[in-house]
């Protein structure tokens, strides 16, 4: 139950350099399944540390959250699958097509060279937006309605499933079937703070509320034991799973 649990945690590598990026995955690579590397930290150090965690046998969840012309866009999706990383997303307020492109670019690439073809997910609304957020930018549909739509536009794309809240986890279960991922950050054990996180849960509620997969950070990160508070989450994901 151990591994099944380790699957489902994704540390965030929100640090902003190689070497500190480095001692994480260290530190973390045996109790965690995929280390998130995000915009700061592949800006400053490029595909060099996506390699440094593969050395260490770990997995990458590059979250660049594309966002640009379909051609752009599916272009950077093959770059992705090239540098041999398990998930990478793009904003699903890109659109259909922009997905849909990617989808068919991604699937030729690994066809041609017999790559392991990643985990295409779209991020739906940021975790840390609110209604207040939505209209500022001329959205008027509640956060929760938006979140559906997109993970059903996203679905229709082809993508494998969506980045969103988990307090929107559940109905987007109900709305896109048993088999669609939902990696959820905004995910806040008990003994954590909520830092800049708008709607959080805790790891448990998440994975009973349909969540695939946890992306952790600050919880894990800030701990004065990031190990201990590593092996708190994955006992509460255990509990999770078993009932």
């Amino acid at each position: 139950m151990k591994q099944e649990a380790r699957k489902r945690l994704i540390f965030a590598l929100d640090v902003d350099d190689f070497t500190a990026a480095e001692e994480w995955v260290k530190k973390l690579h045996e109790n965690v399944g995929l280390f998130k590397i995000g915009k700061q930290l592949f800006t400053r150090c490029g595909p060099e540390v996506v390699r440094m965690v593969q050395d260490y046998g770990g997995d990458v969840f590059l979250d660049l959250k594309y966002h640009d012309i379909p051609n752009t866009v599916a272009k950077a999706g093959v770059e992705a699958c090239k540098l041999g990383v398990r998930i990478f997303n793009v904003h699903a307020l890109g659109g259909e097509e922009m997905m849909r492109k990617t989808v068919a670019e991604v699937d030729a690439y690994c066809a041609e060279s017999g790559s392991e073809r990643p985990m295409l997910l779209a991020v739906t609304i940021l975790t840390s937006s609110t209604e207040q957020t939505l209209r500022g930018v001329g959205i008027d549909r509640p956060v929760e309605e938006m979140v559906v739509l997109l993970a059903q536009l996203t679905k229709a794309a082809g993508f494998d499933g969506v980045v969103a809240s988990p307090k929107e986890a559940e109905m987007i279960r109900a709305a896109c079937g048993p088999d669609f991922a939902i990696i959820t950050p905004g995910v806040r054990p008990l003994f954590s703070t909520m830092d800049d996180q708008k709607r959080v849960t805790t790891p448990a509620e998440a994975i009973a509320a349909g969540a695939t997969a946890l992306v952790i950070g600050r919880p894990i990160s800030a701990a004065a034991d990031p190990l201990e508070a590593a092996g708190k989450i994955l006992l509460e994901i255990e509990d999770a799973l078993a009932s």
